[in-house]
């Protein structure tokens, strides 16, 4: 037994030379370097869609306006109340909102709608490699099971107020949460395709 380990050690000595040994395991650093990548430049943000203002809510429609108020007193917003007259039923009032001096210094503007951006509160990371499949070491496309967090994530994304008026960011800044990405291996390395939130962070993300 001795002598056969000797000889497959010689033999995979002598094939590092010419081209290396083949390996009987999938590389799951390399999955967790493509999620990373993927992630990249793709911040978690309170609105999924971009936002204009100065914006108006109605006063008495507390869908519209928990998200303002939570944000405005968050000291990203500023908020002006006023009166809107509706023809022929009389009038209703609402709240005007804009962004404060603060809320600038944080904004990220969407370069592609003047007066649209969006409130960033960080951005997600890989942290684990949970599972894969197929377990096939020379497959060219994965389903990838992982760990991620929200990483450096400001003080006025994390009060109460915040988290109960955008259900995602509490999700997202609750700690670990688990995802599935499909990578397709390419000649720049692995690709992400697509990503798939787990059905819990789904559900809490739509509530």
């Amino acid at each position: 037994m001795r002598g056969t380990n000797l000889v497959s050690l010689v033999v995979c000595g002598a094939a590092l030379l010419v081209g290396g040994c083949k390996s009987n395991t999938v590389d799951q650093s390399a999955f967790k370097s493509a999620i990373n990548d993927y992630y990249r430049g793709k911040p978690e943000c309170v609105w999924s869609d971009p936002m204009k203002f100065p914006a108006q809510a109605d006063t008495s429609n507390d869908e519209q306006t928990k998200g303002f108020d939570a944000l405005t007193d968050a000291g990203m917003l500023t908020r002006t109340s006023a009166e809107k007259k509706r023809f022929l039923i009389g009038s209703k009032q609402v709240n005007d909102y804009d962004l404060s001096d603060k809320g600038r210094s944080v904004w990220t503007a969407d370069a592609s709608q003047p007066g649209y951006g969006n409130f960033c509160f960080g951005q997600r990371e890989a942290t684990a490699i949970d599972s894969y499949t197929p377990p096939d070491t020379n497959a060219t496309q994965y389903s990838v099971n992982y760990h991620y967090n929200v990483t450096s994530v400001p003080d006025w994304a994390n009060s109460a107020e915040m988290k109960t008026a955008f259900p995602h960011l509490a999700a997202d800044t609750s700690g670990q949460q688990t995802a599935t990405a499909t990578l397709i291996k390419s000649d720049k390395g692995w690709q992400v395709s697509s990503v798939q939130p787990s059905a819990a962070s789904t559900s809490t993300a739509t509530q």
